[in-house]
């Protein structure tokens, strides 16, 4: 079952996680540029630059620097608001610079869309939107505010004002295409991340359960021995304390204690140590195995396990994998959740491939979500609430987390919607060597039992 969700994320989780020492380093290269380029148009090109006004809002950024290298930690990490201010100081300083060196005469001009990609990338959709305002704001003042370049001989050079309106044109769109871009593609990225690492969280869970088991067999195991010589010897010594009725009532009494020990771990688990029987299972029995939480919750679960006339006992022995368990646990909780009244989950098997198909009698799929299902948090857009299941809001997180984890184990999924019944229909098919155990039609043994260690 998936109960994962962004909230049960640690809190801040995606803030502050913009080093200091990345943007000062990346400005370092711009600082180097930007003198490299001053020096060339003044060595080279023979341009006539305001040379001082320029290093000084260089030396702005070079006093900048040194105050975030040798104040600030190297561990240093920038919240939203701090990462804002340094894009906005770097976009300030670039618009100054090509204020000093011909504005949208300059060819650089094109740079100011730099700090607006960084903001899509690193910041929120409400920063990004007012970094790319600023620079927007920053190339029309660029537009008529600006001084003029001029060649050693004092001839002012010029672009054609329909030039400058096209590189204007061309900057403006430049901001709003690369900041959406850059915004959506990296919005992709961290959604996928934190599914991704929702998925792993889920699966450490199932292992952690899977292990536990294991432990508690071995420790029944274990057990056994002292708590039947605990009983055996307290029976004696109730046998021989008829004289004192006290002393005999503590004896019985540790027997009675000891019997429920007993008890307790035969119901927590029966095999001894580290069962290589709890590393394989019959297919069925992990089917059943992974519908097991869902039986009970007021649904009906058909199972219907190979061919008609397929005899059971050729079924395969396959893996018991906790991903396996868990991708299908949260299909069947899927179905469980919406279907009307029956769940039907058919499992039928090859020589060739194992395929198992999970239909329930509910509404089925939304048309226009088929094709988005496996993919994390998705919202149907003007949806409204289920009646099935009033105060719930899904996301998509626990198919996703179910389709990465059986694809993980070699499954091909497919989501659609069935006729008999009319409801959601989704088929997971195994090549069968992917899953099978080795020795699975009992030819070979199964190994010596290890203890567990840890």
């Amino acid at each position: 079952m998936s109960d994962i969700s962004p909230d049960s994320f640690p809190p801040g989780h995606g803030r502050n996680w913009i080093r200091l020492r990345t943007l000062t380093l990346l400005r370092w290269w711009a600082i180097a540029g930007q003198a490299s380029a001053l020096l060339v148009a003044e060595e080279v090109f023979r341009l006539d630059l305001e040379m001082g006004l320029c290093f000084l809002v260089l030396g702005v950024s070079v006093a900048s620097n040194l105050v975030a290298t040798f104040v600030f930690a190297e561990t240093k990490r920038l919240g939203e608001q701090d990462a804002l201010l340094v894009v906005l100081f770097d976009m300030l300083q670039l618009g100054l610079l090509l204020y000093l060196t011909g504005g949208m005469n300059n060819p650089f001009s094109i740079l100011i869309v730099g700090p607006v990609t960084v903001s899509a990338s690193a910041l929120s959709g409400r920063s990004t939107v007012f970094v790319g305002v600023m620079a927007i704001v920053i190339v029309t003042l660029l537009m008529q505010f600006h001084l003029h370049l001029r060649t050693a001989d004092g001839e002012v050079l010029r672009v054609p004002d329909i030039f400058r309106f096209g590189n204007w044109v061309a900057i403006v769109i430049a901001v709003v295409f690369l900041g959406v871009y850059s915004r959506r593609v990296v919005q992709e990225m961290r959604t996928m991340s934190d599914a991704l690492q929702a998925t792993q969280m889920a699966l450490a869970r199932e292992q952690k359960l899977t292990d536990l088991g294991g432990v508690v067999a071995a420790a029944a195991h274990e057990l056994g021995t002292p708590l039947a010589t605990i009983k055996l010897t307290s029976t004696e010594l109730a046998d021989e304390l008829d004289d004192h009725p006290e002393l005999r009532e503590d004896a019985l009494l540790i027997r009675d204690q000891a019997n429920r020990c007993r008890d307790i771990l035969r119901s927590m688990g029966r095999a001894g140590k580290d069962d290589l029987h709890l590393r394989r299972a019959p297919l069925t029995a992990l089917i059943e195995e992974a519908a097991e939480p869902h039986v009970d919750r007021g649904k009906r679960i058909r199972f219907r396990h190979g061919a008609d006339g397929a005899d059971p006992a050729a079924q395969p022995t396959v893996l018991r994998r906790p991903e396996i368990i868990h991708g299908l646990r949260n299909l069947i909780q899927n179905a469980v959740d919406f279907a009307h009244e029956t769940v039907i989950v058919e499992s039928r098997w090859t020589d060739a491939r194992i395929t198992l198909r999970i239909m329930d009698d509910g509404r089925g799929f939304p048309p226009d979500m088929i094709g988005r299902l496996g993919e994390p948090f998705i919202r149907r857009r003007g949806a409204a609430p289920d009646p099935h299941r009033p105060g719930y809001e899904g996301m998509g997180l626990g198919l996703f987390i179910a389709k990465t984890l059986l694809e993980r184990s070699g499954a091909d999924l497919t989501f659609t919607n069935g006729t008999d019944p009319p409801g959601a229909l989704i088929e997971v098919s195994w090549p069968l060597a992917a899953i099978a155990a080795a020795g699975g039609d009992g030819a070979t043994g199964l190994g010596e039992n290890r203890p567990i260690s840890g």
